[in-house]
């Protein structure tokens, strides 16, 4: 299901983005407006966006294989930061870039009714995508403050959109404004400072997001209630004696491989521990359904703290 509702959001964003885009680059052209320009770029660089988005998520889909044997669900974040790259530099260079061009020399928008119809739709369609992103990003984050969400998030589709659709409501708002008072105070500069003031609104978005994607793509663990409610599992298994390591790590947004090393009672058979082992798998996979691997290693506690004095040991070398 979330999966279903992360393509929505992707699906609705891509419509929006492709009429506006086209909608922007005719207004631009008639109009020679700089903000509008750099709202066309913006719609065409999101439109690509959710495209690689797409595409992204498809890729992710592929099971494992003998070069991927954990399979290829990582590649959902990488193309998330590729995302990030590309509104930094197709959508904020480029609207910077032309702001200046427009500041150092202004002249005054043909036609400037026509920009006001196309922001205007555009502020219509837009809000309504950033709706759709908006109302399944609440689905998902429950009552968690909205930065605190992102922060938690594994799922880049959702806030990604969210984001963008974000920076997009506000681009228009501030091309709107830029062309408004160019007008009414005879300022036709103001038109290439709304355009600069864009392209630092997308500079700033693209920084957050690849902020969030290298954390994703670095390797992020469970969330620390769900890692402590597994503890607490282990912790209830009357022939485990200790916990030595307890290791999660994101494949894809509802993909965990969990690693576990424990010591078990030396009273206990192969065949007891094995029987232990099998029901704490099955436990914690019903508990937790993204935790699709588990790979429990029993150890005794020296044994293991020896392993991990040399191992320190070898880094530190």
């Amino acid at each position: 299901m979330a999966r279903h509702s992360s393509k929505l959001v992707v699906y609705a964003a891509l419509a929006g983005n492709s009429l506006i885009a086209v909608t922007k680059f005719v207004a631009a052209g008639l109009t020679g407006s700089s903000a509008m320009l750099s709202e066309a770029v913006h719609s065409l660089v999101d439109t690509g966006n959710q495209g690689l988005m797409l595409y992204g998520d498809r890729q992710a889909a592929r099971p494992p294989d003998e070069r991927h044997p954990l399979g290829y669900g990582r590649e959902l974040y990488f193309w998330t930061f590729i995302v990030a790259i590309l509104i930094f530099a197709g959508g904020g260079a480029i609207s910077t870039y032309e702001g200046v061009l427009k500041i150092q020399s202004p002249h005054p928008i043909e036609d400037v009714h026509i920009n006001y119809l196309v922001l205007g739709l555009a502020l219509l369609f837009e809000g309504g995508s950033w709706g759709v992103a908006l109302r399944e990003f609440n689905k998902s984050r429950g009552e968690v403050p909205y930065l605190r969400a992102i922060r938690r998030s594994k799922d880049p589709v959702l806030f990604t959109v969210l984001f963008e659709d974000t920076a997009a409501l506000l681009g228009l708002l501030v091309a709107l404004a830029g062309i408004a008072l160019g007008q009414w105070l005879g300022l036709p500069v103001m038109d290439g400072v709304a355009s600069v003031v864009i392209g630092l609104i997308l500079a700033a978005t693209a920084t957050f997001l690849a902020y969030e994607a290298k954390g994703l793509l670095i390797g992020e663990g469970v969330l620390p209630e769900i890692k402590q409610d597994i503890l607490a599992m282990l912790r209830d298994q009357p022939g485990i004696v200790a916990i030595n390591e307890l290791r999660s790590l994101h494949l894809a947004p509802e993909e965990v491989l969990l690693v576990i090393s424990l010591d078990f009672r030396s009273n206990l058979s192969g065949a007891d521990i094995q029987t232990t082992i099998s029901q704490l798998e099955r436990a914690i996979k019903q508990r937790h359904p993204e935790i699709r691997r588990i790979f429990i290693e029993a150890q005794s506690a020296p044994a293991h703290r020896l392993d991990q004095q040399l191992a320190a040991a070898d880094a530190g070398a």
